[in-house]
């Protein structure tokens, strides 16, 4: 059983469907928030957040753990190029301490910055590793191998016999999915179409819904992605992504940057979800997604930093407000308020995980995934309406405490299921052999 926590005299935004911020105290036992108002309760750990604001834990919906080590090692490069000459010969480079040691480094900095739950897709080989780094880190995931049995110009130790890429993929399911009281998930995670046959895709839609388990795949980030999947298939990257099975509310699709009417009409009627990831589509030239437009569609949206060589950081602030502005760019100084951007990164991202019932939102009866922000900073003096602080002015460091699943994983700055220094260290190491076994 956990420890109860009670966090007294705060601010709380609750992003729940009332939306709204109040002062109070709130109470957590057993995981989940029992109870939020003014509390008169004893706990095993009381938290005195006087002039802080608690928020829910961010949600990042497209990440790649694998890519941590790879920061720096991509730079100015457009997708296809980005993946052939640099993501992909360092994927294929990894072994299992190098992987463990990526996905350590970047769950600490998802922590340290408030993210409190993550859907991440990793590469071929050693994913085991990446599920014993979020058991051990304390940390909300839903985890997927990727998947690829062709590519051009792909490694051939990224190029997997389709059966034996199902087999393994099962095989994690069954050892991983809901392991730690729902806390540790699965996902199927189909590289993108161009790595994909067609075989493969069409199982994978019978096999995610045969196990109710989320599909997690890349879908129209850059043009000539989808000039090769016109190509190929004669259809449209999500027309094609549709036709195989892959569609429906069980189903996050990440970029989504080009996208025609009746692309974003199948969006729409499946309940797709889009993954937003804002900084990673401006760093590689792939262009800006219109966000605005889908969310007056009805679309699903949420946001993700995507991977540390393509963006280069792990942080919700920077993909907040990035998201936010760039629609404003595009649609006006209307489009996606401050209000609407949080949403994205909370519980929106937690109704892309299939988990709105459970994260996202600060409600009696949800599990504990919070973030207690120090606004009290320069960089955040005046906050008049703390919603339009924490989206354009806050950074990670205005983040003090960050619970996961009523476990207090960073109290006051400090990573508590993590040693941050040995993990900088192994990654600096790890990081320095990989690169050289990839011969960059």
């Amino acid at each position: 059983m956990s420890e109860s926590i009670l966090i007294k005299n705060a601010q709380i935004v609750t992003v729940d469907e009332k939306d709204v911020c109040l002062n109070g105290d709130l109470l957590v036992e057993d995981g989940r928030i029992k109870e939020i108002g003014s509390v008169n309760a004893q706990a095993d750990i009381v938290i005195d957040a006087s002039g802080r604001t608690v928020i829910p834990g961010f949600v990042q919906t497209h990440i790649h753990l694998c890519q941590t080590l790879f920061r720096g090692w991509a730079d100015d490069l457009e997708l296809i190029d980005w993946l052939k000459q640099r993501v992909w010969p360092m994927e294929a480079a990894h072994t299992k301490e190098s992987l463990y040691a990526s996905a350590c480094l970047g769950i600490a900095e998802l922590i340290r910055g408030g993210t409190t739950a993550a859907l991440t897709m990793e590469t071929v080989n050693h994913t085991e590793a990446v599920f014993e780094a979020v058991e051990r880190s304390g940390f909300r995931a839903t985890v997927g191998k990727c998947m690829m049995d062709r590519g051009e110009e792909a490694p051939k130790e990224l190029i997997e016999d389709r059966n034996k890429s199902i087999k393994e993929s099962l095989k994690l399911l069954d050892r991983w999915h809901n392991r730690a009281g729902g806390r540790i998930r699965y996902a199927f995670a189909p590289r993108f179409a161009l790595s994909c046959s067609r075989e493969l895709l069409e199982e994978v839609a019978e096999l995610a819904r045969e196990h109710q388990v989320m599909i997690h795949t890349h879908a129209s980030e850059n043009r000539d992605e989808i000039r090769l999947v016109e190509q190929e298939t004669g259809q449209r990257n999500i027309q094609y992504l549709a036709a195989v099975g892959i569609a429906g509310g069980h189903v996050g699709l990440a970029h989504c940057v080009w996208v025609d009417e009746n692309e974003m009409q199948i969006l729409a009627e499946t309940g797709s979800h889009v993954l937003h990831c804002p900084s990673s589509n401006l760093k590689l030239a792939s262009g800006i997604a219109p966000i605005a437009e889908m969310l007056e569609r009805g679309i699903q949206v949420s946001l993700g930093a995507d991977g540390a060589p393509c963006n280069n950081r792990l942080d919700m602030f920077t993909e907040m407000r990035a998201a936010a502005l760039l629609q404003k760019v595009r649609f006006g100084s209307r489009a996606l308020p401050a209000r609407a951007a949080l949403r994205l990164a909370t519980v929106e991202g937690a109704r892309a995980l299939g988990l709105e019932n459970e994260i996202g939102s600060i409600s009696a009866g949800k599990r504990a995934d919070l973030c207690i922000l120090n606004l009290n900073r320069l960089h955040t003096t005046p906050h008049p309406d703390p919603i339009s602080t924490i989206v354009f002015a806050a950074e990670m460091d205005n983040v003090e405490t960050v619970i996961i699943d009523g476990r207090i994983v960073m109290r006051d700055g400090s990573l508590l299921t993590l040693n941050e220094e040995e993990v900088r260290a192994v990654a600096e190491e790890q990081s320095r052999a990989l690169a050289q076994r990839a011969g960059q």
